[in-house]
């Protein structure tokens, strides 16, 4: 009855912010004359009425003005309820056919309108960022309210919260769980003009971004040196930071490695000379911030806050949305609890015991004795415990060079990386059928397909001279997506059912995938110690990354606390939080207080709430590889990926016997730190 109660007031609610028209009266009136129709002549009467109780509350919920009068929502009712369970199967079947044609063709629309503004295919034409930030998605939903067809799936398939989910899912059938999958798709009523700003923000951050590239050969020491090689140019952050991490191996990476970190305070500062972004027109010396043109000092406008400007469109097209979610209004309740589906504070709680694990000072202090030298704050991204740290990236660079001089190289090599991956030969082939390279402007991504006839796409970055280690690390890790996209589409048993849980199941097999570069290129170097190491770079990674995720999840909640913020205004409190965050967590590992770094990620801008999709990848890929470790890797991923979209923790279950957790990594790392020198 509570239940019932709570819903009739959603209802009300829903109905006066939209102009709606079906009261507590309308729905009763309804829910009576079907109970009529049917469940006199039905022996399954008791959950025939349950579900004609639910479904007439579901399609009131979100029926308004427009779609029509009291009368006709209860003759519509009436009319599109399907009693007989072979009709509703059929029905179901014909949803997930019709779904998988509209969504298969619109994301190929969308990824052909944007292939200037992210593939490296020439210049780039006004006209293209408009059909880049056009979404032909935006009017799907507006266009199945309007004609009925979102109300005949809310009238007979049943919405579930994530608390009945997590109680009863683990005994649903897939059938079952896909048709809560079908019903999970249309209950919202987004308007058009509302997810056409939300993709017109997300295109344009994205493109900030993926042009944001600094030359380093124009970089200067104090001495008027010019300690990177001619030809280098990195993209924000993700170039900077592996550039970064590429001089652990390098006897002089410190002073080359001080100049990154100097790059990145600036970024975040927003005091980085405007005339040094994506131009190679100028020296900059970034340790004392001093811009050069033949030698002569130059004065300099830096750039005026617009990283920030970006995050705070993306965060008001986000806000225009928040009114048409009864259950999700705000952002973080969105990304936690309806797309990942782990609560919010039970996310904080996993990257708070990262943090805090004593393990941290312990495997801090390793570093520093490794090193023979203090830390410092860039060293969060220390790569000395992964085996290529012991190779000389410039050979790296010169075998995956010669390996892979084009993108159709690349292309024409996946049997063989599969094959290196443990995947048969006939998957091997399967898979490169499905996958399409392609030369990328930005770092990189993987781009699923929606439909089964049509391909995954693997954007990288290749330059002229060919592919570099850098970009070939990244290549793998996006890789890894594109399997995942593959096995949970083509080999799934129910359309609405592909994919996995959220982005952090797709991250964890991009990092199991990216963890294996070097045995892909036969530059792996046995060694008694890698399973010790692996655990230890695995911890340091997620370490760093829950610590960039408190600092994405608290810039959104400040945001909702400060909706009228200016950039200016941003910027401090992001600076702020991401000097807090380092405080109370890295400073006590470090011995370092005040730093910013955390604040570099560019996923910030262009991704909103994504960096904590990482963290938690982290822990199920660890999870994932202890369960691999007497196994295939390809028999095994497939069998994963197609277990589709169940919740988090019933998929785990599931995959590898456990639910997400922490344990397996910290107590890893705690073994693997007393014996590792």
């Amino acid at each position: 009855m509570k239940k019932n109660f709570i819903i009739l007031i959603l209802i009300l609610s829903q109905n006066v912010l939209m102009g709606g028209v079906v009261d507590s009266i309308t729905v009763q009136e309804t829910i009576d004359a079907l109970h009529k129709q049917y469940t006199q002549k039905q022996k399954q009467a008791p959950a025939l009425n349950s579900r004609i109780e639910e479904g007439v509350r579901q399609a009131a919920e979100l029926w308004q003005k427009q779609d029509g009068s009291a009368d006709e929502f209860r003759e519509f009712c009436v009319r599109n309820f399907i009693a007989d369970p072979a009709q509703l199967d059929m029905t179901f079947a014909r949803f997930e056919e019709n779904l998988e044609t509209i969504y298969g063709h619109n994301h190929e629309i969308n990824l052909n309108l944007s292939k200037p503004t992210q593939l490296d295919l020439g210049p780039v034409l006004p006209v293209d960022y408009l059909f880049a930030e056009y979404d032909p998605f935006a009017h799907i939903q507006d266009d199945f309210f309007k004609t009925k067809i979102a109300f005949v799936i809310l009238l007979n398939f049943p919405r579930y919260t994530l608390e009945q989910k997590l109680e009863n899912g683990p005994d649903w059938s897939r059938s079952e769980w896909a048709m809560a999958r079908l019903a999970d798709a249309f209950d919202t009523r987004v308007p058009a003009e509302v997810s056409q700003e939300l993709s017109r923000r997300y295109v344009q951050a994205d493109d900030y971004i993926a042009n944001y590239n600094i030359y380093m050969h124009n970089l200067l020491n104090n001495k008027g040196e010019r300690p990177f090689p001619e030809g280098l140019k990195l993209i924000t952050h993700w170039g900077l930071r592996d550039e970064l991490k590429s001089h652990y191996a390098d006897k002089s990476g410190l002073e080359k490695q001080q100049m990154i970190h100097a790059v990145m305070r600036h970024i975040i500062m927003q005091d980085i000379p405007q005339t040094v972004i994506n131009s190679d027109k100028a020296d900059w010396n970034p340790l004392t911030n001093n811009v050069y043109k033949e030698g002569k000092e130059q004065p300099f406008q830096p750039e005026p806050d617009v990283r920030y400007q970006y995050l705070l469109n993306v965060f008001h097209a986000e806000q225009k949305a928040d009114p048409y979610y009864s259950d999700a209004p705000t952002k973080m309740d969105r990304e936690f609890n309806r797309r990942r589906e782990i609560p919010e504070k039970q996310v904080e709680a996993l990257l708070v015991s990262v943090l805090t694990d004593p393990v941290g000072k312990q495997v801090a202090g390793l570093i520093s004795k490794r090193l023979g030298r203090k830390l410092q704050p860039f060293d969060i991204w220390y790569s000395g415990f992964k085996q290529r740290s012991s190779i000389d990236e410039a050979e790296l660079d010169r075998i995956v060079g010669e390996k892979y001089p084009s993108v159709a190289a690349f292309q024409k090599d996946l049997p063989n990386i599969f094959d290196k991956l443990g995947f048969d030969a006939e998957t091997g082939a399967f898979l490169q059928s499905k996958i399409t390279v392609d030369p990328s402007r930005g770092a990189g991504h993987a781009s699923g397909a929606m439909r089964r006839a049509d391909n995954a796409h693997l954007r990288t970055r290749i330059p002229e001279t060919g592919m570099n280690y850098k970009g070939y690390n990244i290549a793998i890790h996006e890789l890894g997506h594109n399997v995942e996209q593959v096995f949970s589409l083509n080999r799934m048993d129910h359309y609405m059912l592909n994919g996995v849980p959220n982005t952090a199941f797709t991250e964890a097999f991009a990092f199991v995938f990216q963890s294996r570069d070097l045995d892909i290129l036969g530059q792996s170097i046995p060694d008694p110690m890698a399973e010790n190491l692996k655990a230890l770079d695995l911890y340091w990674s997620t370490f760093e990354i829950s610590a960039v995720s408190l600092v994405d999840m608290r810039v959104w909640n400040w945001m909702y606390k400060n909706p009228d913020a200016r950039p200016a205004e941003l910027k401090q409190a992001v600076i702020s939080i991401a000097r807090d965050v380092w405080n109370e967590y890295c400073a006590p590992v470090f011995g370092i207080k005040d730093s910013i770094i955390l604040a570099v990620y560019s996923h910030m801008i262009v991704y909103g709430l994504y960096l904590p999709d990482y963290a938690i990848g982290h822990l199920i890929m660890f999870q994932i590889e202890q369960y691999l470790k007497d196994k295939n890797l390809g028999e095994e991923m497939e069998r994963m990926c197609k277990l589709g979209t169940l919740t988090p923790d019933a998929w785990m279950n599931a995959a590898v016997g456990k639910p997400i957790s922490t344990e397996p990594l910290l107590v890893a790392a705690g073994k693997a730190v007393q014996v590792i020198k």
